[in-house]
């Protein structure tokens, strides 16, 4: 998979983002889209092949495997990337648009286009809110689909058509646990930056507000 339009995009909401926004870029950038791409991928790149039980019933490794991880850790983190950048587009969608109507009615119609203020202050909110969302979303998906933040090295199956309770032993279990943990640490710190990003922004209108109802009264 080419990872060069989620690269692109990342590079231009960095335009538009806060002091915060952009250590939030940073963070999806290198930790977690370079280390996906460089490292994290090559580790369960095989883990279907590798993963090995201790019958050769015919089936029975398939529906083992399938029962443990109905989903492949590393699509589900794809997944995760792809879905807590995209709703970077709404503010990149918004800017495009605030600077095309003004190329389109030939004026100044707003004192910077790439300002967060206004429709864009609301559209850059709701595009936080939605990451923060998803990133809630994937980690209780993750514990919930594999019962916790853990890689057993060995794990029994008593699904037909295994015979009996057979043992099933998956690769690189350590490996993978660390990578694991690194995901959940690097998740939660984006959710903490987004919400610090979202209180930062909220106070920020607020005292704004405050300050021209204050400067309207004194008039």
């Amino acid at each position: 998979m080419s990872w060069g339009f989620l690269r692109d995009l990342l590079s231009g909401v960095n335009k538009y983002s806060t002091g915060i926004g952009r250590i939030w870029v940073a963070i999806v950038f290198v930790f977690r889209l370079l280390v996906y791409v460089v490292a994290a991928e090559n580790i369960w790149k095989y883990e279907h092949d590798e993963f090995e039980c201790n019958i050769k019933q015919p089936g029975c490794e398939n529906v083992c495997f399938d029962h443990f991880f109905p989903v492949s850790h590393i699509r589900l983190w794809a997944l995760q990337l792809i879905m807590v950048s995209t709703p970077s587009l709404l503010v990149v969608f918004h800017v495009a648009y605030r600077e095309n109507r003004e190329k389109h009615h030939n004026q100044k119609l707003y004192r910077n286009p790439r300002e967060i203020d206004g429709a864009l202050l609301c559209t850059y909110l709701i595009s936080l809110i939605l990451k923060t969302g998803f990133e809630i979303v994937f980690l209780v998906l993750f514990y919930k689909l594999y019962n916790g933040f853990k890689i057993p090295r060995l794990v029994k199956c008593d699904i037909r058509p295994c015979p009996s309770t057979v043992d099933c032993y998956i690769s690189k279990p350590t490996e993978k646990m660390i990578f694991l943990y690194f995901l959940v640490t690097t998740s939660c710190l984006c959710i903490l930056l987004n919400l610090s990003e979202l209180s930062y922004l909220i106070f920020k209108y607020s005292i704004k507000c405050y300050l021209k109802r204050y400067m309207k009264k004194q008039q």
